[in-house]
């Protein structure tokens, strides 16, 4: 089994990849939870697999919008190392979270 691809596409999309390493740990445990992420895709892939096309783009943002707006319903499991990340996001984007 070759590993080739793999490092291929990291180079090549590396400068999408790479900003995601300036977050602290607790940010980016945080932000890349594997399951949750493959679950939302699943989801939307769900709900276009059997239509061939979309009349435009704004009918497919509309069902995406949708969509999610369902799925989001269906979280009610807090977010596993939530505080700390909120800790970080504190130190780091004081001036973008609402302060109380």
């Amino acid at each position: 089994m070759t590993h080739a691809p793999i490092g291929q596409s990291w180079r090549r999309n590396w400068t999408r990849i790479f900003p995601f390493f300036a977050y602290p740990p607790e940010i980016r445990k945080v932000i890349y939870t594997t399951n949750a992420i493959e679950s939302v895709h699943m989801s939307l892939r769900k709900i276009t697999k059997n239509r061939g096309s979309f009349p435009s783009d704004d009918a497919l943002i509309k069902l995406f919008y949708l969509a999610l707006r369902n799925i989001s319903k269906k979280w009610t499991m807090p977010l596993r190392d939530w505080k700390a990340a909120l800790n970080r996001f504190t130190i780091q984007y004081a001036e973008r979270l609402p302060q109380h």
